[in-house]
């Protein structure tokens, strides 16, 4: 039986690559393809029971994760730094859509428990599917990008809320009769109290021992979001929020970027198996029924969503191109939107039923919504003369008094001496400063000076998305580079892979030992400055003392004085 559930997960595996290779050549997200793979896998593929439970389990595991790296992100201190129009973009729209959505959803017959399951789905947006879509079109780094990052932000921390409300009341409903509802905040109140203590006392010491050894470091990160998961289960809080509570605990360490990069493949794979359990739940006889009522969410996701933050960001004093821009973010589904409907399946809240319609609506604003964000000038070009009424606004753009200069000016990677020196010079005369390095120790060491450093690869691709590349104006290299220039081994032969995949529009600088290497450097065509920094040390320490030349020596000074 073994190989059975072997050989069906294997062929399941291929025609996942197939269909996300064919989804991927119409610039679809992987979700798409894997919801149909799980679509036609369960019309035309007659799998076992054992195969259904091994997908079951890496489809848990796969949320745990993925719930586990959302707290990894969820830096609290951002909170403070999003400004009054992400939040109040972000919030409003969430009570909007989540509003309308209710009545929309009593409109069209659904029950109200299911009506505002799913206007509280529709308010949640793919943070992943839209920050790469912005990172390609160079847009995250624009006003509309930074703004509709910021209301992302928002929406993570709803679904926070809204998982930690879900889970309490789905488990407290469950076992009201015996005190259920106490208990599960009891645990609850258990779990905040023992995450802020080790963030405070083990977060950073431990983290700092881990990342030593990579490996171990991801293999660590991955036991504590299951095991934290396999602890929130057991004490009533549900899988969920157990990984979710996981990533918070560490989401404050400088390690936190590498750990994500690394867990990102993995992230996807395990989500395969969720969205292809998502999807092979479906029934497509009942979709048929509820296929009006999709056609009605969908249009208001990709039309509605989009108005709603037009007009606040018009009332907030913004001009309706920026709003449109910020809004067509806005006009799909997230992953986070079918978690939380299988959540309320798992409670008994909703019925497959409802699960299936959310899905269905999912997979038409994803697929839309994509094009719709890749081709967001020419669509405004024409929407514009729809957009005069809105164009109300506009006074806060010029004057907002908003800091336009990027986040981040220069980022060094390596913070060896001659980098972390370099950091503290620039860092003093006024750049923003973010320094990268693979030594634990170099990186806790300028962490208590209160530098802005993070613990990463350079030669990991992965990590090179968890950096603000586009915001930045130089980069530089000090890493110690290899005993042959330009090796595959050598950290700059990533660095130059980097910036070409990245397309980096800054300046970059780079470490080189002599003049040879300095040809070389130059030939690859990305360089614009060389460092040389034992020859520029040896250069000012010869004019220091040749500054010192005219001055007497010790012993002379204490001949004329007697």
């Amino acid at each position: 039986m073994t190989d059975v559930v072997f050989h069906e997960i294997a062929w399941l595996l291929l025609a996942a690559a197939a269909i996300g290779l064919l989804g991927a050549a119409l610039r679809q997200p992987v979700i798409v393809s894997f919801i149909a793979v799980g679509i036609l896998a369960a019309a035309f593929f007659d799998s076992s029971a054992e195969t259904g439970s091994q997908i079951r389990f890496l489809a848990e595991l796969g949320v745990a994760l993925l719930l586990f790296l959302v707290g990894l992100k969820l830096d609290w201190r951002l909170v403070r730094t999003l400004g009054p129009v992400a939040l109040a973009t972000g919030l409003g729209q969430v009570v909007f859509t989540a509003g309308i959505g209710f009545f929309i959803g009593l409109a069209l017959g659904l029950d109200a428990v299911t009506s505002l399951y799913v206007a509280v789905a529709l308010t949640f947006s793919s943070t992943i599917i839209i920050v790469k879509l912005l990172s390609d079109k160079r847009e995250l780094e624009t006003l509309h990008g930074r703004i509709a990052l910021g209301f992302l932000i928002v929406q993570d921390i709803v679904v926070v809320i809204a998982m930690v409300v879900l889970s309490t009341i789905g488990i407290g409903t469950v076992e009201a009769t015996d005190g259920g509802l106490w208990s599960v905040l009891a645990s609850l109140a258990a779990v905040v109290a023992a995450l802020v203590i080790f963030v405070r006392y083990v977060a950073d010491p431990l983290m700092a021992r881990l990342a030593r050894t990579p490996e171990l470091l991801v293999i660590a990160a991955i036991g504590w979001a299951a095991t934290a998961a396999a602890i929130g289960d057991i004490v009533g809080l549900g899988k969920e929020l157990g990984g979710l509570a996981a990533g918070v605990s560490i989401g404050s360490t400088p390690y936190r970027d590498m750990v994500s990069a690394r867990l990102a493949a993995l992230r996807d794979f395990l989500l395969l198996f969720f969205f292809l359990s998502i999807g092979a739940a479906l029934d497509l006889s009942a979709l048929g029924a509820d296929l009006s009522r999709a056609v009605v969410f969908s249009l208001f996701v990709l039309i509605g969503n989009p108005l709603i933050v037009i007009l606040i960001m018009a009332w907030m004093g913004y001009r309706a191109r920026t709003g449109f821009l910020a809004g067509l973010t806005v006009a799909q589904i997230s992953e986070f939107s079918l978690i939380f409907m299988a959540m309320g399946f798992s409670i008994g809240h909703v019925d497959a039923s409802a699960v299936g319609l959310v899905t269905l609506v999912g997979l038409v604003t994803i697929a839309l919504s994509v094009y719709m964000i890749t081709y967001s000038h020419e669509l405004h070009l024409w929407a514009r003369p729809l957009l005069r009424p809105f164009d109300f606004g506009g006074w806060r753009e010029p004057t907002d008094g908003e800091d336009h200069r990027p986040a981040t000016d220069v980022i060094i990677f390596g913070l060896g001496r001659f980098g972390a020196q370099l950091m503290r010079r620039l860092d003093d005369a006024g750049f923003r400063v973010l320094g990268v390095d693979l030594d634990p120790r170099a990186v806790r060491g300028l962490a208590l000076e209160g530098r802005d450093v993070r613990y990463g690869d350079v030669t990991e691709p992965e990590f090179w998305a968890e950096l603000p590349l586009t915001q930045a104006r130089w980069v530089v290299l000090a890493v110690p580079y290899g005993t042959i220039a330009l090796t595959e081994t050598d950290p700059r032969s990533g660095l130059m892979a980097a910036i070409r995949t990245h397309r980096f529009a800054g300046r970059v600088a780079i470490t080189a030992r002599d003049e040879a290497e300095e040809r070389r450097l130059e030939e690859e065509g990305v360089v614009d400055l060389v460092l040389h920094p034992f020859d520029e040390a040896a250069i000012a320490a010869a004019k220091q003392i040749s500054d010192l030349e005219d001055e007497p020596a010790p012993a002379q000074r204490e001949k004329s004085e007697k």
